[in-house]
């Protein structure tokens, strides 16, 4: 099982070369970065040149704010920067965020993503193998390529593309096209088995491959840290975040699943009255616990094993800020390696 670490939404830019290097001495095997305070790709770049061994990912960039043909070309930089260790992880990010925000158009998101992935397949082939690039979709069409963007082929033809998806169609096509899955972190175990995994597998059988052989990030919560004070601080935050999830309705059918859909409604009706001290108190432990795992350094391992061991390739541990138990999450981290 490989570990990851995510450059922190809120961090200090002075800091992240320190991190991505802490990490890859602890035996983290991939750093993430999102687009949202700071430009993923230029933290990419900049990690790619300090850093050896750890993959570079980003989680995610919003697709439809660039060209494919942009895209196709910031990955393949890094990539080559970075010698083989990036990993593009695109999404969709929401309507209002696209047109509000980016300013551009929003239509049909499943069917332009996976017209997006099959452009930027067609041009890095062109670039790679010299064929005639002619792709000719409903969204995108491309069908030129001079000499002077044309950056040849590349000792690192192989850029992994991973989308985030949840909804039926946006999993299925993981299962069509893509390299792998970031899946959320407003997410169960049962969800995941009972919806995701289901969806994903209807691709698979469309594209003639195997679910392992793609990468599945595990979504959900992990409140770990050296002691049971800072698991528990961990866990106080993730109930603070849940709530912010639990009011948006795309997220709403997790918790029906589970039977608790009426307190997305409370927590929709509390943010609505700006009453936003009264909203941790609506998850409860037991909510809490489906969709995170807490334990310290020295006990959440098989834990971890338990929930996500027969799915995800890769899970999420957050790199603590004060590294005075360094050895202790390093030892985590060796653990969790040694499981399947």
């Amino acid at each position: 099982m490989k570990v990851y670490t995510h450059y922190p939404t809120g961090g200090h830019l002075e800091e992240v070369r320190a991190l991505a290097q802490r990490a890859e001495a602890l035996g983290y095997d991939g750093i993430t970065f999102a687009e949202n305070k700071h430009d993923p790709f230029v933290l990419g770049a900049f990690i790619a040149a300090h850093t050896q061994r750890v993959a570079i990912g980003t989680v995610v960039a919003i697709a439809f704010s660039r060209s494919p043909m942009s895209i196709a070309h910031t990955a393949r930089t890094l990539q080559q920067l970075s010698h083989g260790r990036f990993e593009l992880g695109l999404g969709t990010s929401l309507k209002p965020l696209n047109e509000q925000q980016y300013s551009v158009p929003w239509s049909h998101p499943a069917a332009r993503m996976r017209e997006y992935i099959q452009s930027l397949r067609a041009i890095w082939d062109c670039w790679q193998n010299g064929t005639q690039l002619n792709y000719q979709g409903e969204h995108y069409s491309f069908s030129l390529m001079t000499a002077n963007f044309n950056p040849g082929p590349s000792e690192y033809p192989s850029i992994p593309v991973y989308i985030a998806a949840m909804g039926p169609m946006m999993c299925r096509l993981v299962g069509e096209c893509c390299d792998g899955i970031l899946t959320h972190s407003f997410t169960t175990r049962r969800y995941m088995h009972e919806t995701v995994l289901p969806r994903i597998d209807a691709g698979v059988k469309l594209s003639g491959r195997a679910r392992k052989d793609l990468a599945i990030a595990a979504g959900s919560w992990i409140c770990t840290g050296a002691t049971e004070e800072e698991v528990q601080q961990a866990r106080e935050e993730v109930r603070r975040t849940m709530t912010q999830y639990a009011v948006v309705r795309t997220y709403k059918g997790v918790m029906d699943l589970h039977g608790w859909g009426e307190t997305c409604l409370r927590l929709r009706e509390l943010m609505l009255k700006r009453q936003w001290d009264k909203m941790p108190a609506l998850i409860t432990d037991e909510m809490l616990d489906t969709f995170s795992v807490s334990g310290t350094y020295d006990t959440i391992g098989p834990k971890l094993k338990e929930r996500f061991g027969d799915y995800a390739t890769r899970i999420p541990i957050s790199l603590p800020s004060n590294p005075k138990h360094d050895d202790r999450l390093g030892a985590l981290v060796e653990k969790l390696h040694k499981y399947a």
